[in-house]
Formats: C-alpha cells, structure tokens, sequence
C-alpha cells in the first residue's frame, strides 16, 4: 500500500513534491487530513484522490487550512474530497476512539507513544492524565491495565462529550474518570498527591504546568511522562536540551529526580522535535 501511494503521487507531481504529499497527511479512522501545502485546488484534489484510491477505507479528504492553535489545539479544515463529514471511529490499539476532526485534538502519530506508555503502568495505579483530549491514552490504559483508575482532564468540552462517548464505547466506566476544565484548577482542588503516575501530553503547555504536576503525584514519588517541543540544530541533541531545561526547572521545586529515559516522537519542523521525557521523582514532602 505505502508503495503503491508513492507511486500514484509520484506520476502526478515532480519528485520533491511526491514526497513531501506522502509524509504529510494522516488518517483518523476514514477520514484523511493533509498538510501538504497546495497551490492549487487541481493539486489538493489531485493528492485527495491518490490517498483514497490507494486507502479504500478513507472516504474524506480535508485540507489543514492553519497550524494547531489555542487552548484547545485546533486547527482550521477545508474539505477537498469525498463525504463533507468531520465524525469517525478511529481504531487503535485495540480500542475505538470517537472524534470530531475538527472540534477536538486527535493525532493517530501518537499510537506507539499511548502503548508504550500503558506497558508502563502497573495494576491498581492511579493516573492523571492532564491534557486527555477524547481519551486516547486513559482508555487505553483502563483496557490494558487491571484496576488501573485514571482521571483524565480536559478544557475543550467537545472532547469531554466524546471522551464520555468512548467511555461507553470501551466499556472502561469505573476506570477512567472524565472531568472537564483546567488541569491546574482540577489538581489543586480535587486531585492534590493522589497518582503513583502523570501524564502531560500537550507540549505546548508542559512546562508551565510542570510544578502542578509534581503537586498530583503521591509524596511517596512516582512518574511524569512529558511532552515537549524542542529546538536543536543539527549538531545538538533535543534530548539533551530538554533535560537540562527540565533539570532546571524540576531543581527549584526541590524535589530528587531522574529522567531514565527520553527519545524524540517526531520531527515538526526544520530543527524542531516533539519530545518525550519519563521522569521519576523520589519520595518528598508535601507542599
């Protein structure tokens, strides 16, 4: 299939322009969205048409119109090809996952990040998920984890409605618990030193919101799985600047740390990298 799409691409644009069609477009249950950026509607169209001969489960094709954006990481979608409809059921990892393209955060780019992380946890652990979006990664953890219990917070009261939805889908009622607002809010008033594990995948807000996370865990310790976006030339390892920079900013909550592992998700630009950190903070006081 991956060739066979390299190739209807390539017989319609020059070779740069092939390539850089087929990096740039994902697929959310059947819909396709992509981020090549198209000078002209034939082009679009053109594209929309090699991705659903060659994927016969996609049946819309929408253009990104603007960069993710705002408190609620959504973006802009022009409809080039196919159904005019935002809604599917994306399947992964063994769960169903409903969501509006448009309305909520969704990136299937994270599969393998969700299963690693939920071969993390170990039975009976609490979990908060501070940016869940539909729910992605707690549902996964409720279905793979026995009496894993996960609080999963959102601000964007659309993907509250279909995280609730994928709830039911997934049949994990007792085992996540949706709440809708800030994570922030939420930690301080209901969630104070209550989870063995954190997770942060928003890397856009990460780091401002790394001193709450550190307020959720237990004071016995535990784990922050973060999410960072990263500047590093060619020369520089994003790795590394990350964990200095998160070095630095765990050292003035006077807390004894760890970051074992870290690895770049993807790249999302010239010389920027999305990347994951697992932390591991020792037993402190409470604050």
């Amino acid at each position: 299939m991956r060739t066979r799409l390299r190739k209807a691409l390539k017989q319609a644009f020059p070779e740069e322009d092939s390539v850089s069609a087929y990096n740039a477009f994902d697929i959310i249950g059947d819909i396709a969205v992509t981020k090549m950026p198209t000078p002209s509607e034939a082009n679009a169209k053109t594209v929309a048409e090699a991705i659903m001969r060659v994927h016969r489960n996609v049946k819309a094709v929408y253009a990104q119109a603007s960069p993710v954006a705002g408190n609620f990481r959504l973006r802009s979608l022009r409809h080039v090809a196919g159904d005019n409809k935002t809604r599917t059921v994306h399947k992964e990892n063994g769960c169903l996952f409903a969501v509006d393209v448009e309305d909520c955060y969704f990136s299937p780019r994270l599969a393998h990040e969700r299963r690693r992380i939920a071969q993390l946890v170990k039975p009976n652990e609490t979990i908060v998920n501070m940016f869940a979006g539909v729910g992605c990664f707690s549902i996964i953890i409720a279905k793979q984890v026995t009496k894993a219990k996960v609080y999963s917070i959102d601000v964007n009261p659309v993907a509250v409605q279909f995280m609730q939805e994928n709830i039911r889908l997934n049949r994990v009622y007792s085992n996540v618990i949706p709440l809708l607002g800030d994570a922030k809010t939420i930690i301080e008033n209901q969630l104070r030193h209550c989870a063995e594990r954190i997770l942060m995948p928003l890397p856009e807000k990460a780091f401002e919101y790394l001193p709450c996370a550190v307020f959720a865990l237990k004071t016995s310790g535990g784990w922050i799985h973060y999410h960072g976006f990263e500047h590093a030339a060619k020369t520089e390892d994003p790795t590394k600047k990350l964990a200095l920079k998160l070095s630095e900013n765990l050292a003035r909550l006077n807390v004894e740390f760890k970051i074992p592992f870290s690895r770049v998700v993807r790249t999302i630009g010239p010389n920027w990298h999305h990347v994951v950190a697992d932390i591991h903070l020792e037993a402190f006081g409470k604050s």
